[in-house]
């Protein structure tokens, strides 16, 4: 399937649920029974590992959002104001630019809660998900979590934005009465919540898509014989 074509499935499936990184990341302990009875990693969990592991370094290096095709974050609705420089294309786009830039912190501090999630996916759930639609681990597991993502990005981001004083984001804010930067972190956190489980489920059908790339010989038969 085209890269296209994963960003579609991976924004419908994800919203019909509602989805130093690599050590947070790592693969989850949990193992069942393989041939011969050896003690093999859930098949799942392996690929639920992988595919957060890629969409979380995409998002996180420079300009993650910004550059990803189905992350990329839209003025939250707070902004949509036609005041002052608000009003003005070229300062909304600088402001989106630097929401999505601190974004990246977001999801860092989203990886660890997300890497639990996925340890804690039953073994049972396995063999149903993995035969499911292409981004149905994705779907599970931002459902089983709810909003555990944007409860752990909000004080990240607000320490961010606080810290930074940028002067887009802090003239915008400005200009919006009684509002706090609290208000836009919980806002860009609620947006980031979407974009990252968009990445991850373009990141799961990818690895769906073609699972000799992951170079994991157990996850390959299971996706081959699903």
């Amino acid at each position: 399937m085209s890269s296209s074509g994963n960003t579609a499935f991976a924004r419908r499936g994800i919203l019909m649920a509602g989805m130093g990184l690599s050590m947070a990341l790592v693969l989850p302990a949990c193992a069942t029974a393989g041939a011969g009875g050896a003690s093999q990693p859930d098949p799942l969990r392996r690929l639920m590992t992988l595919a957060t592991q890629n969409a979380f370094a995409k998002l996180t290096a420079p300009d993650g959002f910004w550059t990803s095709p189905v992350a990329r974050i839209e003025l939250p609705v707070l902004f949509n104001k036609n005041t002052g420089a608000l009003a003005q294309p070229d300062f909304r786009e600088s402001l989106k630019h630097k929401l999505n830039t601190f974004a990246e912190v977001g999801a860092r501090a989203a990886a660890s809660p997300v890497a639990d999630a996925i340890r804690a996916i039953p073994g049972a759930q396995s063999r149903a998900l993995l035969r499911g639609e292409p981004t149905a681990g994705t779907s599970y597991l931002r459902q089983q979590m709810g909003p555990a993502v944007v409860n752990a990005m909000i004080p990240a981001l607000e320490a961010a934005i606080r810290t930074a004083g940028d002067p887009v984001v802090t003239q915008a804010t400005a200009l919006l009465s009684g509002v706090t930067l609290m208000d836009v972190a919980h806002a860009l956190a609620l947006a980031a919540d979407n974009a990252l489980w968009y990445q991850v489920g373009m990141a799961e059908g990818d690895i769906r898509t073609n699972p000799a790339a992951t170079n994991d010989p157990g996850l390959i038969r299971a996706l081959r014989r699903r």
